[in-house]
Parts: structure tokens; C-alpha cells; sequence
């Protein structure tokens, strides 16, 4: 079973309780299908806009061990407000750039 870190909108934190992300994770369904049923180890925000502290969150998971770490949806779809993150190519560059090999980057969930 994966370890999977996943970095969540903090702007969507009040909105969303993370429900789906949970769920199609644990099922393998989605993003995940490829990796199968897989264990969540960290829920974290990007930290607020532009994102910056998801890098090091990316990183602390990865200590921790994360072997998949996912942008949620609410980051790269706008689920649920229908605003996808204006950040959103710049925090994946980023994130792309710390896990260089050390784990998978997902950059949707469900």
C-alpha cells in the first residue's frame, strides 16, 4: 500500500472537509487508480496564496514517509468554488523540482 501526502487549497479548508480526497484514495479510484488502495499519512494546505509552503510541506511528507504526494483538486479544478489556484503551474514546478525522484507527483485527486 502507498503512503501518500496530499496539499490541499487552504482556501477551500472552510468549504471542504477532504472527504473525496480520503475516499478515492483509500479505494484506489481516480488519480490513484494506478497505485491502488493507498494510505494518507498527511493533509496539509499550500499554505495560502501563492502557495510557497507547499514545497516544504511536499518535503516534510516526504521525510515522513510519502511516497505519492497529490495536489488535491481544489488546487488544480477549483473544486468545490470553482476557482482553480492562479498558482497553480508555479507550485507544481516547484513541488516537481523538491520530489525529483524521491516520490511520485499526482498534481489532481478525484
Amino acid at each position: 500500500m502507498k503512503k501518500v501526502g496530499i496539499i490541499r487549497c487552504q482556501q477551500t479548508e472552510d468549504m471542504c472537509p477532504g472527504s473525496a480526497d480520503f475516499k478515492v484514495a483509500s479505494s484506489g479510484k481516480l488519480a490513484f487508480k494506478e497505485y491502488g488502495s493507498c494510505e494518507i499519512i498527511g493533509f496539509v494546505t499550500c499554505g495560502g496564496c501563492p502557495g510557497k509552503k507547499a514545497v516544504t510541506r511536499a518535503k516534510m511528507m516526504i521525510e515522513r514517509g510519502a511516497e505519492i504526494i497529490a495536489m488535491a483538486s481544489c488546487i488544480k479544478r477549483g473544486n468545490p468554488i470553482g476557482y482553480p489556484c492562479p498558482h497553480f503551474e508555479t507550485m507544481k514546478k516547484a513541488i516537481e523540482k523538491q520530489v525529483d525522484g524521491k516520490a511520485i507527483l499526482l498534481d489532481w485527486t478525484h
